[in-house]
């Protein structure tokens, strides 16, 4: 039997920010209020990432530019991880670097191999407060990168070069959704 509710039960779908927005590209603040707008925000982080069909997802993503993601990801074992993170840290990233497919809501329907290592661990705080540190491995590692990642400013294109990241962009100019 499954104990209290399901995630974003309670939260609205919000619309994505889209690549060029500039809250994209601009650091997050830190969270302080710790009161019922965050637990509000994180319900409708998780609703918008269901609705989206993703992984994760970041506050910036959907215009607010707080310290805060959702997760609901699977790892290489397919063990699933279901979370969410207030002002995290990326403190430990290690192992064998990979170049994997990576794509983002925030860039609807592209993706590009990108590098991540296949450890990670960040630590923040639950949405009540409380201190909260995540391990991932292989592709949930790579979901915990992407969304700190957000947080900072930077989306995964920001990783690529060379013909991958001409490629990506190309595509990008191409999309339906661009401005």
């Amino acid at each position: 039997m499954r104990q209290g509710s399901i995630p974003g039960a309670r939260g609205r779908v919000r619309p994505l920010t889209l690549l060029g927005d500039p809250v994209l590209h601009a650091r997050c603040a830190e969270v302080t209020d710790f009161g019922p707008e965050l637990s509000g925000l994180v319900e409708d982080l998780f609703a918008t990432m269901y609705a989206s069909e993703g992984v994760g997802l970041a506050a910036n993503q959907v215009g607010e530019p707080l310290r805060v993601f959702v997760f609901d990801c699977p790892d290489d074992e397919d063990v699933r991880h279901l979370g969410h993170v207030v002002n995290p840290r990326l403190v430990e990233t290690d192992g064998v670097t990979l170049r994997g497919p990576e794509g983002c809501l925030s860039l609807p329907g592209l993706e590009a191999g990108t590098e991540r290592y296949d450890h990670a661990v960040v630590e923040g705080f639950t949405a009540t407060g409380e201190p909260v540190t995540i391990h991932g491995t292989g592709f949930f590692a790579r979901c915990l990168q992407h969304e700190t990642d957000h947080l900072e400013g930077r989306v995964y294109s920001d990783h690529l070069s060379g013909w991958r990241k001409r490629k990506l962009m190309r595509q990008v100019a191409k999309s339906s959704w661009r401005r």
